[in-house]
């Protein structure tokens, strides 16, 4: 099972947006050492021409563990807004290392794409819209099986 990764998102938030440092805050709430060690990694990579091979000595220069400059990493790796590049890949021609990417805009525009279509009455029918709501409907029911099911199991 995937680690869940808490985001405060808030819409009204997002358009009082005005510099990394407060995206940051949204994606780390209450962790400020995280929001430090995001923004430093924001900065480095988007300072830096070409890939950054190793972020070892970010640990050093900003002040910082391995263990948080590890998890912080790893957050923004799976939030798409950096991707490692691997020595593999011929179109950076045997170089390797950390760069910003484009995984994480992409799929908020596709987010917002989806979200227009799901309110658009034309393409979709009632009849298929009322088979998600029981679908759903459902999957919470198998849920609360399953855990009165735990709940039963600890009792023996």
């Amino acid at each position: 099972m995937s680690e869940a990764t808490k985001v405060s998102f808030r819409y009204r938030q997002v358009s009082q947006l005005a510099d990394f440092s407060e995206l940051f805050e949204m994606l780390f709430p209450g962790n400020h050492n995280q929001q430090h060690v995001a923004a430093c990694i924001f900065f480095e990579l988007k300072w830096t021409n070409g890939l950054v091979p190793n972020m070892a000595h970010f640990e050093t220069k900003y002040n910082t563990s391995r263990r948080t400059l590890q998890r912080t990493r790893a957050k923004l790796s799976r939030l798409g807004l950096i991707e490692h590049v691997s020595y593999l890949n011929s179109r950076y021609g045997g170089q390797h290392g950390w760069k910003l990417s484009t995984c994480f805009e992409n799929a908020l525009k596709q987010l917002a794409q989806r979200c227009a279509g799901f309110r658009d009455t034309n393409t979709i029918s009632k009849k298929k819209d009322l088979m998600l709501v029981e679908f759903t409907s459902a999957r919470r029911d198998i849920g609360k099986e399953q855990n009165k099911e735990k709940d039963r199991g600890d009792d023996l």
